[in-house]
């Protein structure tokens, strides 16, 4: 009948058709994904003397807060959305001076912690692009 909803069993569908539905946050294994990279970015920023003066000295927040960022912006859950409000990413970073120097350096370890995880490469490639975006749009100075 026109204009009614029918389900769709998708069951029936090669994987690869499948799979390219899928997010990414659930194509690279969920929540401890996210929460791997977050620690693995952080291990690169801790003794980075231009960026760590820009973070508080208790890191753990911080973490969690990117962690739940990327989980929801990857498909995953609001929690992010739900505790903190709207990411507003471009006025939690004006305090900072973002200039060519410190995205270059946010960038060096971001993309180190990308490419110490395991993936995809298109998901990785994804990922990639996406901080090379965020960090070039955050950029202040």
């Amino acid at each position: 009948m026109p204009g009614t909803f029918e389900p769709v069993d998708d069951s029936q569908e090669p994987e690869s058709i499948v799979a390219s539905e899928r997010t990414l946050f659930s194509r690279v294994g969920g929540e401890p994904f996210f929460v791997e990279l977050v620690e693995r970015f952080y291990d690169g920023v801790e003794p980075d003397e231009l960026l760590r003066p820009m973070y508080p000295e208790d890191l753990e927040p911080g973490k969690a807060h990117l962690a739940l960022f990327l989980i929801q912006y990857w498909g995953g859950p609001s929690t992010y959305q739900e505790t903190r409000g709207h990411p507003r990413l471009r006025m939690r970073h004006d305090p900072f001076v973002i200039n060519k120097r410190a995205r270059d350096a946010w960038l060096l370890h971001m993309n180190a912690a990308v490419d110490a995880m395991a993936m995809d490469e298109d998901d990785r490639a994804e990922l990639l692009a996406y901080f090379d975006f965020a960090a070039h749009q955050l950029r202040n100075r």
